[in-house]
């Protein structure tokens, strides 16, 4: 949230706000990982998925089923399966990740369609990106889109020296689909740009800095209900991806479509002209026109009628 001229709160933020597997990139992030060590992909997911029963049947917890792989990744690397993975290793594999097409050319393109507009630029009006993801954030931050989002949330692992080297070794934070809403919830409020604010803090809706009517959250499935439905319910817009020719995952978007949970869907095709495209520069234009109108009316109802002389 900015001010505008006047001192009034201007809500002029246009948030696109990302998950990352299999909506931004096409397969897993951790996929290089499983190729450079040469260790099967489908049997370690395998095993991961196994673990909540496995640790509920001999020890009677439960654990996080969106988080508990990052065990599994530490115990791999401790035990020399993943030997030397640390966060720079991550950002390294990050590299190497393939993005679904027009990534990460629609991030600036849909900047510069409010850019150029000097309808909008009259009202400061900006277009912000975010991911968030229950992966691991080193890899993001050292992928090919990294540079154009102004922010990330992703898991994060601590080190440790073994053997003269730094190796993954605790997790030190995590995010999962359901915690998704709070990092919506910090950027409603504007932790991003201004880390002193607690996200748990009262602050009034007209000074959030990104209102939750101007949020467009997009993603592939059914773990993000949770954040869908923040969205949703405060009036932002909602959208899935499917990969092309996936019938399995198109039949899942359509159906979450007809239960209300999404606004609509499409290929994961980012180009210039395919629907997911046109859809979200449509859905920034809407925004855009919105706050404008909003802007005017409200400078409108501030202006008084010019004086005039008192008839007798």
């Amino acid at each position: 949230m900015e001010n505008d001229r006047e001192g009034w709160p201007v809500a002029n933020i246009i948030a696109i706000i990302w998950d990352f597997d299999k909506t931004l990139v096409d397969g897993y992030m951790q996929d290089p990982i499983f190729k450079y060590y040469g260790v099967d992909s489908r049997q370690f997911w395998k095993e991961v998925h196994a673990l909540p029963q496995k640790y509920m049947e001999e020890q009677g917890v439960r654990v996080n089923k969106d988080s508990i792989y990052l065990n599994h990744f530490i115990q791999y690397a401790n035990e020399g399966v993943f030997e030397g993975l640390n966060n720079e290793m991550l950002r390294k594999f990050g590299s190497e990740l393939s993005f679904y097409l027009g990534i990460p050319e629609i991030f600036e393109k849909t900047r510069q369609i409010i850019r150029k507009n000097p309808a909008y630029q009259e009202y400061d009006i900006k277009v912000e990106h975010y991911i968030v993801s229950t992966g691991m954030k080193e890899i993001i931050a050292g992928s090919s889109v990294a540079e154009y989002v102004d922010a990330i949330w992703g898991c994060e692992l601590i080190e440790k020296e073994k053997d003269g080297k730094s190796v993954i070794s605790e997790i030190g934070y995590t995010i999962d689909n359901t915690s998704k809403t709070r990092a919506i919830f910090e950027i409603n409020k504007g932790v991003p740009k201004h880390p002193e604010i607690d996200v748990n803090s009262k602050v009034p809706e007209e000074l959030r800095r990104v209102r939750f009517e101007n949020m467009i959250y997009i993603a592939d499935g059914p773990s993000d209900i949770p954040a869908f439905s923040v969205v949703n319910k405060n009036g932002g817009a909602t959208f899935a991806v499917y990969p092309k020719g996936d019938l399995d995952a198109f039949r899942q978007v359509e159906q979450m479509r007809r239960d209300g949970r999404i606004d609509m869907y499409a290929e994961a095709d980012y180009s210039e002209g395919t629907t997911a495209y046109m859809w979200i520069e449509n859905k920034i234009t809407q925004f855009a026109e919105k706050m404008r109108n909003a802007e005017k009316e409200k400078l409108t109802s501030s202006i008084s009628g010019a004086p005039r002389h008192l008839e007798d």
